[in-house]
């Protein structure tokens, strides 16, 4: 096997290890009375040495990325974590969990898919990071004639929570879907993400308004930590665009409608044209949360990417930018993890989406793989940067 570093810092079993090695040679062998003196004092000085290095390896176990850290936003007509998936080993895989098709009729719930989607990826020990997102028509705001294009919120928001109370009662810590399936390995989903693109008209067409999504944030919260207390909420991811309300003001207008204290990370979607400008973005955000007081709240990238192909915009790529831009951001995210509180790091998306029968846009290509499933060298730059920092 290879030999250790000994330039790198020792964990406490090594350091454990070597204070053993040198107390046998520090010491008389079998204790004689000439030297009792000499090996109690000795003892005594390699407890204390053994006692620093646990303290001082203490912050290197703190300091571990979780499990989770690295994850892909992942769709998919039949979910299976084998294959590239399983290999690339992320440990957490983004999916919308669409309300409108679990619940097709009021009260009447569908989880054959999803049953699938997280069997497949307990299997391969991944978490799963459901979004609940896409209102059922029965329960939506929007008006009967004269809609809009685009996702509306639900006409009452505890709808949305009675939804969210469901899934984490089937996939959550104590879900009835593990009891009923104990020959899988227990992955319970720990984290839930309420929404997505609020500050974006599409996703809210009456108009984006932080008050009426941190309303409806509070009240999906308050039922899913009901449910399971350890639980992290995550905000639906924002992105900063032209479209509807810019990042920053939208954020601003979350904080300052008592958004602080309704989730347990801040959801970034965080599209840029190069990886210096996304850290420099994310930067500012974090600057954003600590003026309003939540400096310990946590930040999770929820999307990030660059596409290969589409029309071409500040997020088109050549495959190679795609991979060094890859490459780059997630280094610079996990080397700046600490200082930006971050929880955890979603690329979008696993996979190229097929243009046919829908308008070709950016987002359809910013998949690791391309839409025939072969692997794009943005792939092995994903796949090395996860073997260097896992």
């Amino acid at each position: 096997m290879p030999v250790a570093d000994r330039s790198m810092p020792l964990d406490s079993c090594e350091a454990a290890t070597v204070l053993r090695r040198r107390a046998a040679l520090l010491g008389c062998g079998p204790m004689t009375h000439g030297c009792a003196s000499r090996g109690r004092r000795q003892l005594a000085l390699v407890l204390v040495l053994a006692i620093a290095a646990a303290v001082l390896a203490a912050p290197r176990a703190h300091a571990a990325m979780p499990r989770d850290f690295f994850g892909v936003d992942y769709r998919s007509a039949e979910p299976t974590a084998a294959g590239p998936l399983g290999e690339l080993r992320v440990g957490v895989v983004r999916q919308v969990f669409d309300w409108a098709g679990i619940e097709p009729a009021p009260g009447d719930y569908r989880f054959e898919y999803y049953d699938r989607f997280v069997a497949a990826m307990a299997r391969a020990r991944i978490r799963s990071l459901p979004v609940l997102f896409e209102t059922p028509p029965f329960r939506s705001s929007a008006p009967a004639t004269g809609a809009r294009r685009g996702f509306y919120p639900p006409r009452d928001y505890a709808d949305l929570a009675r939804f969210a109370l469901v899934l984490v009662r089937r996939y959550g810590s104590r879900g009835s879907f593990w009891a009923a399936h104990p020959e899988l390995p227990r992955v319970p989903v720990r984290a839930w993400q309420v929404w997505n693109e609020p500050n974006l008209p599409v996703y809210w067409p009456s108009g984006p308004d932080p008050r009426a999504y941190v309303r409806m944030l509070r009240v999906v919260s308050r039922a899913i930590h009901a449910a399971d207390r350890h639980a992290l909420v995550l905000t639906a991811g924002v992105p900063e665009s032209k479209l509807g309300i810019r990042l920053r003001p939208f954020l601003r207008g979350m904080y300052r409608a008592g958004g602080r204290g309704a989730f347990d990370a801040l959801a970034i979607n965080a599209y840029a044209s190069s990886a210096r400008n996304l850290l420099g973005g994310l930067r500012d955000i974090r600057a954003l949360m600590n003026h309003f007081g939540d400096r310990r709240r946590r930040m999770w990238v929820t999307e990030f990417g660059w596409a290969t192909g589409g029309p071409p915009t500040a997020f088109s790529a050549t495959l190679g930018d795609q991979a060094a831009r890859i490459s780059a951001a997630l280094t610079g995210m996990v080397r700046s993890r600490r200082a930006l509180g971050l929880r955890g790091i979603v690329y979008y998306q696993w996979r190229d989406a097929s243009t046919a029968g829908q308008r070709d846009f950016w987002g359809l290509h910013t998949g690791l793989l391309d839409a025939d499933g072969n692997l794009k060298p943005g792939y092995f730059a994903f796949r090395d940067v996860l073997t260097r920092y896992r």
